[in-house]
């Protein structure tokens, strides 16, 4: 069982942690008390594996003293489970910033006069839960797609090329395009199997077909090319945070070019190293 215990000042980038980590398959749970944590532990351990990741929140607003806390640390650690915790940090400048353009309350603001006094009176107070942290993420001029590329690494062992799924599907035309579509390509433009009589039943996974397809010098040339464009723009899409992107092949039917041509860049694709999935959702209708 994996426990990551996320804490930080507020206005750090404590609740997109958590989402980012609830994308990489943790349970979530925010604001839980330490007196409860290890009763959750407890629960998640008899969950039959449902709740073998678990991320908890924890904040300058679940208790005045951190003492019990840091008992609960030692007792999860000594249970032979996996448990971390992770502090994000920012400058006060920082903090005051997204508090402005939030215009959300700090919580300790009704013990203080100004802004700036409640985010630097909580740096002192968390100082302690700073120092027992496994890691520490100074969010203040890292961008949502930076900060998630570090929780990927830390917490899944892979970077962000794991964290972005890439769907390939093969679309008609006629058919109108798939709505969940990032990237449209057409390849109308190459020759037709179905004018082929003994290709017109068949569909670009069969051999045949794709070895009709693929014996144009256009479309070698246009494989080839989309290859460079994806090696390009693959990781760049992974960088900026983006977690499923999904390239759409077109031809007029759905059932011979384009989905050659997709079948070949989900082979491409799954060799960059990007998980992969691939439909061909007007094959059916063939």
């Amino acid at each position: 069982m994996e426990i990551v215990i996320i804490s930080g000042l507020s206005g750090a980038g404590k609740s997109k942690a958590a989402s980012f980590l609830e994308d990489m398959g943790f349970y979530i749970v925010d604001n839980m008390p330490a007196a409860m944590i290890l009763k959750f532990a407890e629960f998640c351990a008899g969950g039959n594996g449902r709740y073998d990741r678990v991320a908890l929140v924890y904040d300058v607003r679940t208790s005045d003293s951190f003492s019990e806390l840091f008992d609960v640390l030692d007792k999860l650690r000594s249970m032979g489970g996996v448990c971390r915790m992770l502090f994000l940090q920012a400058s006060p400048e920082t903090v005051i910033k997204r508090y402005k353009e939030t215009r959300r309350r700090h919580p300790l603001s009704s013990g203080t006069d100004t802004l700036e006094e409640a985010v630097r009176r909580e740096i002192e107070v968390m100082r302690p839960v700073k120092e027992r942290a496994d890691f520490v993420i100074d969010t203040s001029s890292l961008s949502t797609a930076q900060l998630r590329g570090e929780l990927l690494r830390m917490f899944s062992g892979k970077d962000e090329k794991a964290g972005m799924t890439v769907a390939v599907a093969s679309f008609g035309f006629k058919y109108g395009l798939p709505l969940e579509a990032d990237l449209v390509l057409d390849v109308r433009f190459m020759p037709n199997p179905f004018y082929i009589e003994t290709l017109r039943e068949k569909t670009g996974l069969d051999q045949a077909v794709s070895d009709y397809v693929f014996s144009f010098q256009q479309t070698q040339d246009f494989l080839t090319k989309l290859e460079d464009l994806l090696t390009l723009t693959l990781p760049l899409y992974a960088e900026e945070g983006k977690t499923s992107l999904t390239v759409a092949v077109g031809c007029t039917g759905g059932q011979h070019r384009s989905v050659a041509i997709a079948h070949a860049l989900t082979g491409f694709i799954q060799q960059k190293g990007y998980p992969v999935t691939e439909y061909h959702r007007d094959m059916p209708r063939g």
